[in-house]
């Protein structure tokens, strides 16, 4: 009799086959789920692989719109980064995973959710926060946090005679010296020759990019159209639109691939505490936020902009890097996001060259916030020069008594 009905998030990879493997032997019954988000894979070998390791199912379920439309979009919507650097390729994509994986447990009577992620790192986290909110009375198996798991399992050495056992597939390609997570906006890298911070990545690294030293030496242009903060179409030099959610941002990740954009080498502060390298491919998104940002410049309130930076844009990163995005806060942020983004409406003309993009028009029809006549040197009819001298008084009068004062103070302004 089965000692119960595992729902597990299955790659292919020699960790989840393991895991497969060892929860069969033990005695469960497993239905893998594995949610494609825009990885790179040969489906039907995943799948034929997990049947003939004892699975009793096989669920790839495509993933990649629900991505896209219902939290990429909104990334690019409040211009979504952590630490002023990393455009969350990785945090995005897992409550998408997440929420497809209960949905799957749910038909297929599954009463206990497993994945194969490191005990140090924020995925664990990120799905099992998720789970939690999802389907509360669900129990997790978390194999690298067991302690039985964890005893026979010190490495990958042990994986892999524990596969030669089992008869578990073992790809004959050598391992790349560091570890790989692929979805439609990113590719991370780390661990491995990357965990001495020190190491300059190798080209062969970068899957999703060319060098920008390869890119070609002239300039591509390109022009993205957006309504309520969301690109929707996207125009090329070469006649190219594209208005389709998902291939609308697979065309600017080949934009970016082609021209070298959207690498980055960092050292983060992980959730769990721990500092870590890691090395992300971020083209289409890199792209989208620039623009994004460019055009906000042209149509959003002054003021409005100033509280989305200090509080939207930070907090609904910190949520979706952390693994709150099926929280109470995360609701609450991102109908701040959507009120925001009302007038968001616009296209940018921009340029890719040699591993930078750059902006180099923007227009809206909507928006009456920019005003040629109001900015014109060559124009006093919408502005009087003289009202800025009370503007500037009222704003003085402050600074002059503090002025005095450290005048009074023998420590005046002018001493540095």
């Amino acid at each position: 009799m089965s000692k119960g009905r595992v729902c597990l998030a299955y790659s292919g990879g020699l960790d989840t086959s393991t895991i497969l493997k060892y929860l069969i032997n033990d005695g469960y019954t497993v239905v893998c789920m594995l949610g494609n988000v825009g990885q790179e894979e040969d489906w039907a070998e995943v799948e034929r692989k997990a049947l003939a390791l004892g699975a009793e199912k096989m669920v790839i379920v495509d993933l990649q719109k629900e991505f896209i439309e219902q939290v990429v979009f909104r990334a690019i919507q409040c211009n979504a980064i952590y630490e002023d650097r990393y455009l969350l390729g990785t945090s995005l994509a897992r409550p998408v995973i997440a929420r497809a994986q209960v949905r799957v447990a749910q038909e297929n009577n599954c009463d206990i959710l497993s994945h194969g992620c490191t005990g140090k790192g924020n995925d664990q986290v990120r799905f099992e926060l998720a789970w939690k909110a999802l389907a509360p009375s669900v129990k997790i198996f978390a194999p690298w946090r067991d302690p039985d798991f964890i005893a026979k399992f010190q490495g990958r050495n042990d994986l892999l005679a524990y596969a030669k056992e089992n008869n578990i597939p073992v790809s004959s390609t050598p391992k790349a010296p560091w570890s790989m997570d692929e979805n439609v906006v990113h590719c991370s890298y780390e661990a491995g020759i990357l965990e001495d911070p020190d190491h300059t990545p190798p080209d062969e690294l970068w899957k999703m990019t060319i060098s920008p030293m390869q890119a070609p030496d002239k300039p591509y242009h390109f022009t993205i159209d957006f309504e309520k903060g969301i690109p929707v179409k996207v125009t090329t030099e070469d006649k190219k639109e594209v208005t389709e959610a998902v291939e609308l941002f697979k065309l600017l990740n080949k934009i970016g691939h082609d021209n070298g954009v959207g690498r980055i080498d960092i050292v983060e502060n992980r959730f769990t505490n721990l500092k870590s390298r890691g090395c992300y491919d971020t083209p289409g998104l890199t792209i989208a936020r620039l623009a994004h940002l460019d055009l906000e410049g042209l149509v959003m309130d002054a003021r409005v902009r100033e509280l989305r930076d200090q509080f939207v844009t930070t907090s609904w990163s910190r949520q979706l890097y952390n693994g709150m995005y099926f929280s109470p806060e995360r609701e609450f942020i991102e109908n701040s996001i959507l009120h925001s983004q009302e007038v968001v409406n616009g296209k940018v003309r921009m340029m890719a060259y040699k591993g930078n993009v750059y902006v180099i028009g923007r227009s809206s029809e909507t928006s009456n916030l920019y005003s040629e006549d109001d900015a014109s040197m060559d124009s006093l009819d919408t502005f009087t020069p003289q009202d800025s001298t009370g503007f500037i008084n009222i704003n003085a009068m402050r600074l002059k008594k503090y002025g005095e004062a450290r005048i009074a103070q023998g420590k005046p302004l002018t001493e540095s």
